[in-house]
């Protein structure tokens, strides 16, 4: 719903034409909110009414697992906002059918995933396709202006980083009575993961995508640990509420990675990056980089920057009108196995190289789905599912 506000908000002479999902109580209650929302013209500052923009016929309205093939040919762009797991078989069809894409992170769940993703990102290329995914940092200017200076090593060469993404959790939607295990599952979507691939994929991507990017370039290995104090219920699914986890890089420099559901606990969404010359820290819309002497180098609020939810989006229709191309679908991809290699990493209690876990064949979606599939996982009797086990659980 954000996602289709602000690409209507973008100023370029958008509509809504179709929408799709899996459940059309779903997309009814999408309609509505979109239906009813005002917006802020970004160029104007002008509150706006949404309806003018949107022109959705009954007959262009779709559910269930196969709603995507009949929206994506009626679209010019298609935003692909569903749960990660799907995103791979949909951003396939958008490209396959010439449709530029504004996909949300992570791209996949899994590393057959991932490289699905990277075979369609080609195919984007060479159709001059527009790929646009919600790693919104690379459109946030007070990020993008204190990596740049990084990359020109104002603080040297970095040795040492640290990402976080510790929070009190999310949502959690509980069993209802008369759902079968797939649709329990699929509205439950965050605690599977062959729907969500854990927190760490589905939110600390952020920050390890920044690791990557400040880094220029993916982790060779990871071995880290976690597990399941707080969130340990039967409607937590399989999925742990903290990882930690050591990423080494070529150099050698070391990214160390926390990232925790826990209510009550320290809340911390940030970077920090240690170089030869000094360091960075990040916390929220600000930046401080010092020196090693304790000078500062350059710090800047940008609480009053443009919002980088909304400028992704008129740089993808900008770049479509200009006929540029943004190419976002590779390092979308590689950022989100950075987040599967650590969930590999904390899952099994071992060290895990790169190359073996892209070469990974463990594939957690099932192809073909219906809703009289058996779901992918299944509780025991009680209800409990099997949850990973250092030193026990396969994940390549």
């Amino acid at each position: 719903t954000g996602a289709i506000v602000q690409a209507l908000s973008s100023g370029q002479n958008v509509k809504l034409g179709a929408m799709a999902d899996a459940f059309r109580d779903n997309l009814d209650r999408c309609y509505r909110k979109i239906y009813s929302a005002e917006f802020q013209d970004w160029s104007t500052d002008e509150v706006k009414d949404m309806r003018p923009l949107i022109d959705v016929p009954e007959e262009h309205k779709f559910d269930g697992f196969d709603g995507y093939k009949k929206v994506i040919p009626l679209c010019d762009v298609v935003v692909i906002a569903t749960p990660p797991g799907f995103r791979p078989i949909h951003f396939e069809e958008a490209v396959k059918q010439g449709k530029h894409v504004f996909m949300e992170k992570p791209v996949a769940v899994d590393a057959p995933g991932v490289r699905r993703v990277l075979a369609a990102a080609e195919e984007a290329k060479k159709k001059k396709l527009n790929v646009v995914v919600g790693l919104q940092r690379h459109y946030q200017k007070i990020y993008t202006e204190w990596v740049e200076r990084l990359h020109n090593g104002v603080i040297g060469d970095i040795t040492h980083a640290r990402v976080y993404w510790n929070s009190a959790g999310v949502w959690v939607r509980e069993r209802q009575p008369g759902q079968t295990e797939m649709e329990y599952q699929m509205r439950n979507w965050y605690y599977f993961n062959w729907l969500c691939g854990d927190h760490i994929t589905e939110q600390h991507i952020h920050n390890l995508d920044v690791g990557n990017w400040v880094k220029q370039g993916t982790p060779v290995r990871a071995s880290g640990m976690g597990g399941r104090q707080v969130r340990n219920g039967k409607d937590h699914g399989e999925i742990f509420d903290h990882h930690f986890v050591e990423y080494t890089y070529p150099s050698g420099a070391v990214v160390a990675s926390q990232c925790r559901h826990q209510p009550d606990t320290m809340r911390r969404v940030s970077e920090f990056f240690q170089g030869t010359k000094g360091t960075v820290s990040t916390a929220g819309d600000s930046v401080e980089m010092k020196g090693w002497d304790g000078s500062t180098i350059f710090e800047r609020r940008g609480k009053d920057d443009p919002n980088p939810y909304q400028v992704e989006h008129i740089k993808l229709f900008e770049s479509i009108r200009n006929g540029v191309v943004i190419s976002n679908a590779e390092n979308g991809a590689k950022s989100t196995m950075t987040a599967i290699l650590g969930r590999m990493a904390t899952y099994s209690g071992k060290v895990v190289k790169w190359d073996e876990a892209m070469q990974s064949n463990l594939a957690l979606v099932p192809d073909n789905l219906t809703w009289d599939s058996p779901a992918p996982v299944t509780p025991n009797a009680e209800g409990w599912y099997d949850i990973p086990t250092p030193g026990k659980s396969i994940v390549l």
